[in-house]
């Protein structure tokens, strides 16, 4: 004769489950904190190069459409923003094209912005050629 001992029933989790199930939630909550500030602090950087990168275009573009151009240095500081912007105006000597032939009153036009971020001095450099008669007739 075989006697039938009733298994005991399990009615919830024990500790330890419940433990696990915690360290594991935990991981994963890190995780995905540790990946929002990652997104947040890319999305910033991209946000303020893009803020740079248009500051110093608007700075390009008014020195470009100057009608009358003359070398040397120019440097303002805009009161909205912080940014020092430096033009630095320069006659191009001995500049040739494929032929061989001199270029006449090319000018190098150079706008940098520097600015106090992160505990230190930033700076950004954009450039570009023009020729000195551009604008005129």
């Amino acid at each position: 004769m075989t006697t039938h001992f009733p298994h005991p029933r399990r009615n919830g989790f024990l500790l330890l489950e419940m433990v696990l199930a915690l360290a594991v939630f935990g991981m994963a909550a890190t995780g995905f904190v540790v990946a929002l500030h990652r997104m947040s602090a890319a999305a910033s950087l991209s946000q303020s190069e893009l803020r740079i990168t248009r500051i110093l275009d608007s700075a390009l573009d008014e020195t470009i459409s100057l009608p009358v151009l003359e070398a040397g240095v120019t440097s303002y500081t805009q009161e909205n923003t912080g940014f020092e912007i430096i033009t630095e105006i320069s006659l191009l000597e001995d500049l040739e094209n494929e032929q061989g032939e001199m270029l006449q009153e090319m000018y190098r036009i150079e706008v940098t912005a520097r600015w106090y971020e992160n505990r230190e001095w930033q700076e950004r450099k954009v450039e570009t050629w023009r020729y000195g008669r551009m604008y005129q007739p």
